[in-house]
């Protein structure tokens, strides 16, 4: 994934996290773990209007509110906006891109979105939307997955057929680049899950809507001799299998 991308199909990544959203929070453990974490560091900010920009199942969205603030969740799936909304977990609901928001300049105090922005096109273009719907005094706050993310799977993919078969992520560098222009603080971090088999790990990935490649590739049919071989490539931790995350946590001061 480039700075500026015109190959993210938008289409597909909403339909892939529309499929996932009956059963996204069972299997999203780093989600929750990192986006709590991205909450932190903003929930002491004292304004009351919040963007859940990507606000998936609307987890995070109940959350914030659980705080008092008053929270409008936007989503590209309209799957996962579906379920937000049955689920009662905004005060709003729109359906829309983070890289075209549809909001009026300066409408919010926070804007909250974590781990969504590896699913845009252009970073510059999602952080100045974000930037754009923030009133002066608030915050943007971001996370997102860098290089590297998912090594230990698309190592073993290579040694299978040559293929990754798992998304480029931007280096950290060039997030930092993207934020630039902006007043910022961007924290680096290291996040491994283990599992106990190589299926169970790729059914997470898949309860989180998170197989649909950037460039329309896929892994092709996994049989069971394929599903064997990758098994077999595959490194393990103490008899488990693990699966590393780079995050970046962004924070953005909207002056």
């Amino acid at each position: 994934m480039t700075l500026a991308a015109d190959w993210v199909n938008k289409q597909a990544v909403a339909a892939a996290f529309s499929r996932a959203a009956e059963g996204y929070d069972a299997a999203a453990v780093l989600q929750r773990e990192v986006g709590e974490r991205l909450l932190k560091m903003g929930r002491n900010h004292p304004g009351q209007q919040l963007l859940d920009a990507g606000c998936g199942t609307g987890y995070f969205s109940r959350r914030w509110r659980e705080l008092g603030k008053q929270v409008t969740a936007l989503d590209l799936a309209p799957g996962m906006l579906a379920f937000a909304r049955q689920q009662q977990a905004a005060d709003r609901y729109l359906l829309g891109d983070i890289e075209n928001i549809p909001l009026p300049a300066a409408a919010v105090d926070i804007c909250f979105s974590s781990l969504v922005v590896q699913w845009c096109s252009d970073l510059r273009r999602a952080l100045a939307e974000l930037y754009r719907v923030t009133r002066p005094g608030g915050m943007i706050l971001f996370s997102t997955l860098a290089t590297d993310s998912l090594y230990q799977l698309a190592d073993a993919w290579q040694q299978v057929d040559g293929e990754r078969h798992v998304n480029d992520f931007l280096p950290s560098a060039q997030i930092a680049a993207a934020c630039g222009d902006y007043r910022h603080h961007l924290q680096e971090a290291w996040q491994t899950l283990e599992y106990p088999d190589v299926m169970t790990l790729l059914r997470s990935l898949k309860g989180i809507g998170a197989t649909h490649l950037h460039q329309g590739r896929n892994m092709g049919l996994l049989s069971r001799q394929r599903l064997a071989a990758l098994q077999a490539a595959y490194p393990r931790h103490h008899g488990l299998f693990p699966l590393s995350y780079r995050l970046v946590y962004g924070v953005i001061y909207r002056d």
